[in-house]
């Protein structure tokens, strides 16, 4: 049986994230009150509560904090990407997300090496933001 991959349904917060991601940039929000870097997109700062939330250009750049390599599809929507590599990493800016890993070898992974953005262009409207080593 095949599953319809869930995909981001941008909001109204989000789509500056997800359109930039399109365009193969990665933007974050920057509070103007109290100068935190903010992920995942909101209205409010994630410190203070400012509403002066301000989108910003990074270089998309950050390390490993941790991951996992899941032998079994995570769901069965992902039973083709198997084994998949999820990770959370920090960027440079400070803030951690959840991802995946690609462009590397299960055995090369290091918590700590230095990644990039690699932007996956799902489809016309869909573009996910995965990991590789800075040096891919």
């Amino acid at each position: 049986m095949d599953f319809e991959k869930p995909y981001p349904t941008p909001t109204p917060t989000s789509e500056p994230f997800w359109s930039a991601l399109r365009d193969e940039r990665v933007l974050l929000q920057k509070c103007q009150a109290c100068g935190s870097w903010n992920f995942y997109p909101r209205s409010h700062c994630s410190h203070c509560l400012s509403p002066e939330l301000e989108w910003l250009e990074v270089s998309g750049t950050g390390t490993l904090y941790t991951y996992t390599i899941a032998h079994q599809p995570t769901a069965p929507h992902f039973a083709d990407e198997v084994p998949q590599i999820l990770c959370m990493v920090t960027l440079d800016e400070g803030v951690r997300l959840t991802s995946t890993l690609v462009n590397v070898e299960p055995n090369q992974i290091r918590v700590n090496m230095l990644l990039k953005p690699y932007f996956d262009h799902i489809n016309e409207s869909t573009t996910l933001l995965r990991f590789e080593p800075a040096d891919a």
